[in-house]
């Protein structure tokens, strides 16, 4: 049975942004500190940084309407 039949993706065929370099990678080529992901596209790596930035502000503004 292929690890795909237990729903796990081959970290090689996926993509991650690498913080420190600002770079998007394929596969786990850099240590976890420094890894965002895993994505299915290089696009949606390069993306992470907004992503991050955009749920972070989802975050606040639910707390705030929490408090």
């Amino acid at each position: 049975m292929a690890t795909e039949d237990w729903g796990i993706e081959d970290p090689e065929l996926q993509y991650w942004f690498n913080t420190k370099t600002g770079q998007v990678e394929q596969g786990k080529q850099s240590a976890a500190p420094y890894r965002m992901g895993p994505f299915d596209t290089a696009e949606q790596a390069a993306g992470a940084m907004d992503l991050a930035k955009q749920r972070a502000a989802e975050w606040a503004a639910e707390e705030e309407a929490e408090d």
